[in-house]
């Protein structure tokens, strides 16, 4: 297995719980991602993007990060291009760090989507902000490991067929969930979360505890 990190230009949060997630990871950091460096901890082996947003005054030894640019006029973001090397370097699986929030809530949606097609391939993926994470879901069935009282939602990306979620507040059974619905927001942990899926595509979206040791 070869984990890679790609530092995006979302919203950030140091845990625990994310120090973890990438630890012994292979960094690359697009365009803006790279101020999340210092607060990780890490140096990426490559900088990626057009370079339009690059954070000013880095240290120095950030500001050295080998670049691999592309012009401003593309047909795809700087993360995704992130993601396009990692896997031509041999990624078998990805954290996306900084893939929610910023001032791009269009960015945030295709990196959603782009990890339901990179899973879809068998890549698998965590989407995290380090106080939000999401999980790709696929027909089948998956455990999660949230602590009891942990906030979750299953954004559905398509009508959902067979959902089933235990270990939670609201529990489901098998049921059909029509595109659009909000029948699937604001659930909450209270044991072994389980979720089994029939038919669609949707990101469970959890809002871990920040608590130390999270």
């Amino acid at each position: 297995m070869s984990l890679f990190t790609l530092l995006l230009g979302g919203d950030l949060v140091r845990t625990p719980r994310l120090d973890r997630q990438i630890a012994g990871s292979r960094v690359i950091a697009a365009d803006s991602g790279m101020l999340h460096a210092a607060l990780l901890g890490v140096r990426p082996e490559l900088w990626v993007g057009d370079f339009d947003s690059t954070p000013p005054h880095l240290p120095g030894e950030l500001a050295a990060v080998p670049r691999r640019e592309f012009p401003a006029d593309k047909d795809m973001t700087d993360g995704e291009l992130a993601v396009a090397i990692a896997l031509e370097q041999g990624a078998t699986s990805l954290v996306l760090a900084g893939a929610f929030g910023g001032q791009r809530a269009d960015h945030a949606f295709l990196h959603m989507a782009l990890a339901l097609r990179l899973a879809q391939a068998g890549t698998p993926v965590l989407l995290t902000s380090g106080a939000q994470e999401g999980v790709p879901l696929l027909p089948g069935r998956g455990r999660f490991d949230y602590e009891a009282g942990t906030l979750f939602s299953v954004l559905a990306f398509s009508g959902l067929s067979g959902l089933t979620v235990e270990g939670a507040k609201w529990p489901l059974f098998e049921v059909e969930v029509p595109f659009g619905s909000s029948l699937t927001l604001s659930n909450e942990v209270k044991g072994r979360l389980e979720i089994g899926l029939g038919q669609g595509r949707a990101v469970l979206l959890a809002h871990p505890r920040l608590d130390p040791g999270t």
